[in-house]
């Protein structure tokens, strides 16, 4: 194949467009925010899984209290209506007496140790809640926290999107100057050889591959026409020719 020179040295300019659009990209992958999100919203899940839990259990723990403070009701009502009975005189038998009065220091036996539950249960609600109260606020701050690292990555893509859309534009112009089929081996080369198609000889070295051509080789170069799109024997790539080959 062959090029003008001139068309070659631009070929070098749409590699070095090609480059930047890779270091953009990969810029893009590796900001540091992606893993600051990915932790924060595995520590997010982790802590909405917990305040769950506590709530569940804020709730069950509710329903027991309910329940208890009902059992409480149930015994109290039923104590006073013995001891109205008791008051009234309406129970005249002493027998009947007796037994409506252990049945009031029996429920009111029964009535303490009910209170207690009570208080017990309370007492464990209250810590559930203030352990609700206590996830919610983490949430929150892990939930802020991702909210910022969120914002940080968008004003990063922003700037990198809008350079990458500059160098973009700008390679578009540059290709556009190039031979199609010399574009097109280039083109294929790069897919081929991990982005990099064409590279510069320099002092003898092929800056693909980093690796200093053999003396046949650099003869060969040497006899070759200007317009000869030479390839190194190492990696294949279009090698370009400067002033600073060596030759």
């Amino acid at each position: 194949m062959n090029a003008a020179p001139a068309d070659q040295i631009r070929l070098l300019d749409v590699q070095a467009l090609d480059v930047r659009l890779q270091q953009l990209a990969h810029r893009r992958k590796s900001l540091p925010e992606h893993a600051e999100i990915d932790t924060l919203n595995k520590d997010l899940t982790q802590l909405r899984d917990l305040l769950v839990a506590a709530q569940t259990e804020e709730s069950d723990t509710a329903r027991e209290q309910t329940k208890a403070e009902q059992d409480v009701d149930q015994v109290r009502q039923r104590a006073a209506r013995d001891q109205q009975r008791l008051d009234s005189g309406a129970v005249t038998s002493p027998k009947d007496l007796e037994n409506l009065q252990k049945e009031i220091v029996s429920l009111a036996k029964r009535q303490g140790d009910l209170e207690d539950v009570v208080l017990e249960v309370m007492e464990r609600r209250e810590a559930t809640q203030e352990r609700v109260g206590e996830l919610t606020e983490r949430v929150a701050s892990v939930q802020s926290k991702i909210d910022d690292a969120t914002g940080r990555r968008d004003t990063a893509f922003e700037e990198i999107d809008g350079e990458a859309a500059t160098v973009t534009k700008e390679r578009e112009v540059v290709a556009a100057s190039v031979p199609a089929d010399l574009l097109a081996l280039y083109e294929k080369l790069r897919e081929q050889q991990g982005g990099i198609g064409a590279a510069k000889l320099y002092a003898r070295t092929c800056q693909g591959c980093r690796q200093e051509l053999a003396i046949t080789e650099l003869n060969e170069i040497r006899t070759a026409a200007p317009d000869t799109v030479v390839r190194c024997e190492n990696c294949r790539r279009i090698l370009v020719r400067t002033a600073e080959s060596g030759l």
